[in-house]
């Protein structure tokens, strides 16, 4: 399901000291077929070739990344376009497949985010949507969460400046 390369490997991806990849994937190499259905019968007339190239220049240049504080999608045939939203803004998710979609494993996920109107991000054509977008869900719920470790140390810190403050209380009241 999941494609965990190297973050070197995408020269237009910048991650912060603590963010690690989790997945990263590209459209699905069957999601040309409609582009072959409909340009094949036109490539007569030239247009068909215009459509089948620009199908498979944009599946090219397309790359989709989670990460464990973001969601990244590259776009661009000529010029290159970078879009991150944090998990914390992550309204909603939903996924969808089309009928070449459900034959051939491949569908689109849908971000909204929070003060956004709509859609503010889509993953298209994905291999296997559902999967990725329940990944997605996972970190949106689960996000960096403190280790069990630290939330006791925490508590303990807290029970002791609690027992501090209640000794200077009961050391002002004699």
């Amino acid at each position: 399901m999941a494609s965990t390369d190297s973050p070197t490997e995408f020269d237009w991806l910048t991650l912060d000291d603590d963010e690690d990849l989790v997945w990263s994937g590209k459209p699905h190499e069957s999601s040309l077929i409609p582009a072959l259905v409909v340009g094949i019968p036109l490539s007569i007339v030239l247009v068909g070739i215009l459509i089948i190239v620009a199908s498979y220049l944009t599946r090219e240049n397309t790359e989709y990344v989670v990460t464990t504080d973001a969601l990244y999608r590259k776009s661009g045939i000529l010029s290159r376009s970078v879009q991150r939203v944090d998990f914390e803004k992550v309204q909603n998710t939903s996924y969808s497949q089309g009928f070449f979609g459900r034959q051939f494993g491949y569908g689109n996920i849908d971000i909204s985010t929070a003060g956004g109107a709509g859609v503010e991000m889509a993953f298209q054509s994905v291999p296997d949507p559902k999967a990725v977008q329940e990944l997605i869900n996972r970190r949106v719920k689960g996000g960096k969460r403190e280790a069990p470790e630290d939330k006791a140390a925490v508590l303990d810190d807290i029970v002791e400046e609690l027992r501090a403050i209640r000794a200077a209380v009961e050391s002002q009241n004699e």
